[in-house]
């Protein structure tokens, strides 16, 4: 088995970017102590571009083309992405070569007063004051936030974690809330930020989101070496939810959230045993509209070794269930007025 010396691990410079690409090396040197694992920081051109929101600048590939472009030219060894920015379909010559295990999937809200909130709460929200201004850079956020309180008003909020938490958290600031995923939050120390975590029947979650993702060159050594660190659940997990948004045209600006599970509790009338044998998956999607006015819900189940299948299943029945419609009628539909973008 191919074993290198040492090895190039692209990453943003992000102090989240950086603990993903550790705990990406961490795993390697478990694996494989006599190797020397190098972080080489690449800017991306999402990080130079810090005022506008991300949806007017390019959406799905802005955290992710450099450092892929560094992997083909053979300057890194393997990027280290957070998966929910890398988009559906692989790159020419490049391929997911691990997705470690998964962390937290949820989203969190962060309230700046969020002593006078806590444990309290309204329709799956902490009950934020009427017309509350609540920080998200996500239409997916947007759109389920406003399908619950419709009276929010959502701003446009850039950053990296800590500057969006030190930002929300600014008693002079123009933020009462934000909401930032559970994961990061946890993996910079932060949790105890958290006012709430968000349930899925209120905020759906990014597919991908939670997971990290080794990018490689498509090459049998490479797919052998980190290999290794590849978990099969969460691969069927998440290979199911970016199949769900590829089905949906993947690049398209409607609110997609997915969330692939382990069999539990006798999905499809089968017991919890059967489903663990089979290696059981259920898969839930909802698709929103950008403000919040309509969402189409909808799951299905089955075994994990057909994860992508389930998620092109899940695809059409949404579709056929109104989706379709939404979709069509989103074009350059704006969330954040010109007035409210990035403070």
């Amino acid at each position: 088995m191919f074993t290198p010396r040492h090895i190039r691990l692209g990453s943003r410079g992000s102090a989240l970017a950086l603990w993903q690409t550790e705990h990406v090396a961490s795993r390697l040197r478990a694996l494989h102590p006599d190797v020397t694992v190098e972080t080489v920081v690449i800017q991306t051109r999402g990080d130079r571009f810090k005022d506008r929101p991300l949806p007017s600048i390019g959406g799905k590939g802005l955290f992710t083309m450099e450092l892929e472009e560094r992997l083909r030219q053979g300057q890194i060894d393997g990027a280290v992405h957070s998966l929910k920015d890398l988009p559906v379909d692989d790159p020419e010559g490049l391929v997911l070569g691990a997705i470690p295990a998964r962390g937290d999937v949820a989203d969190a809200l962060v309230v700046r007063s969020a002593g006078e909130t806590r444990g309290r709460s309204r329709n799956g929200l902490p009950e934020l004051r009427e017309g509350a201004v609540v920080g998200t850079g996500s239409r997916r956020r947007a759109a389920q936030l406003l399908a619950r309180r419709p009276d929010l008003r959502i701003v446009d909020i850039r950053g990296n974690v800590d500057t969006r938490v030190r930002k929300t958290l600014d008693p002079a600031g123009e933020y009462d809330a934000a909401v930032l995923a559970v994961a990061g939050l946890k993996r910079l120390g932060l949790e105890a930020r958290i006012s709430l975590t968000l349930p899925f029947e209120t905020m759906l979650p990014a597919p991908g989101q939670g997971a990290l993702a080794v990018q490689c060159r498509r090459e049998a050594k490479w797919l052998g070496f980190f290999g290794g660190i590849d978990d099969k659940e969460t691969r069927a997990a998440v290979t199911a939810e970016r199949a769900f948004l590829a089905e949906l045209g993947g690049g398209c600006r409607a609110s997609v959230g997915a969330l692939g599970e382990s069999g539990k509790d006798g999905a499809d009338g089968r017991s919890s045993t059967d489903l663990r044998r089979e290696s059981g998956l259920r898969l839930r999607g909802r698709v929103s509209a950008p403000d919040g006015s309509r969402q189409i819900d909808a799951r299905v189940s089955g075994s994990a070794g057909k994860a992508e299948q389930l998620g092109r299943d899940l695809a059409q029945q949404v579709l056929r269930r109104g989706a379709k419609e939404i979709i069509e009628q989103i074009t350059e539909v704006e969330i954040w007025p010109d007035e409210n973008r990035q403070r």
